[in-house]
C-alpha cells in the first residue's frame, strides 16, 4: 500500500499543483503574432516605402540567436530582415509569380547577399510559398498603420450630486390689508 502510495505522488502532485496554485505554473513560450483573433490592423493604402527584388529566408543556425533589435529569432514568428527599414515597420511582401501577400514585422538586419532585399522568417516563407523555392522576386511595400480606438473616448457620467430643489416663485408683494374694513368712496 505504501509503495502504491509513494509511486502514485508526483501524479498526485502534478495534479493538483496547477489547480491550486494556477498562476504559478509555468507556460511555454507564445511566439509573438502581428495582433490577436479578433483584432483586426488597418493600414494606409498608400506604402511610404517600395523596392522590388530578390526575397529569401532564414533559419536553421539562426535560430534561437538575437536578432540585431535584441530579440531571439524564432522560425515560427511572422518576421523579417531588411538592409535599412527601421524595426518593428509592418512590410507587405508579394511574391510577384504567385500574387500571394504575407505582412512581415521587421526586427533584424540583412540579407547581405546582392541583389537580394528581404529575407523571411521560415513561417512567413511557408505562408508566402517561397520555402521550397528558396528564392523568390518579390515586392515589398512598407506600410503605414491606421491608429484605431482601442476604448469608446465617450464614457457614461457619474452620477451628478443632486442639487438642492429649486424654491418654488414666491408671489409678488401685495400691499398688506389693514385691520379696519375699507371706507365707501362715497362717503368721506
Amino acid at each position: 500500500m505504501k509503495n502504491i502510495l509513494f509511486r502514485s505522488f508526483p501524479v498526485i502532485l502534478a495534479i493538483v499543483l496547477p489547480i491550486a496554485f494556477p498562476g504559478c505554473t509555468s507556460k511555454p513560450d507564445q511566439p509573438a503574432t502581428l495582433g490577436s483573433a479578433n483584432e483586426t490592423t488597418i493600414y494606409s493604402p498608400t506604402p511610404w516605402f517600395t523596392q522590388q527584388g530578390i526575397a529569401s529566408w532564414y533559419g536553421g543556425r539562426w535560430i534561437g540567436r538575437l536578432t540585431a533589435n535584441g530579440e531571439r529569432y524564432r522560425a515560427g514568428d511572422m518576421t523579417a530582415a531588411h538592409k535599412k527599414l527601421p524595426f518593428n515597420t509592418r512590410v507587405r511582401v508579394t511574391d510577384l509569380k504567385t500574387g500571394k501577400q504575407v505582412i512581415v514585422r521587421i526586427n533584424n538586419r540583412g540579407p547581405f547577399i546582392r541583389g537580394r532585399i528581404i529575407d523571411l522568417s521560415v513561417v512567413a516563407a511557408k505562408k508566402l510559398g517561397t520555402y521550397d523555392r528558396g528564392l523568390a522576386k518579390v515586392k515589398i511595400e512598407a506600410l503605414r498603420e491606421i491608429p484605431q480606438i482601442k476604448k469608446p473616448n465617450l464614457t457614461r457620467a457619474k452620477t451628478a450630486p443632486k442639487a438642492s430643489p429649486t424654491p418654488s416663485p414666491q408671489p409678488s408683494p401685495t400691499p398688506r390689508a389693514s385691520s379696519k374694513p375699507p371706507i365707501p368712496k362715497g362717503r368721506r
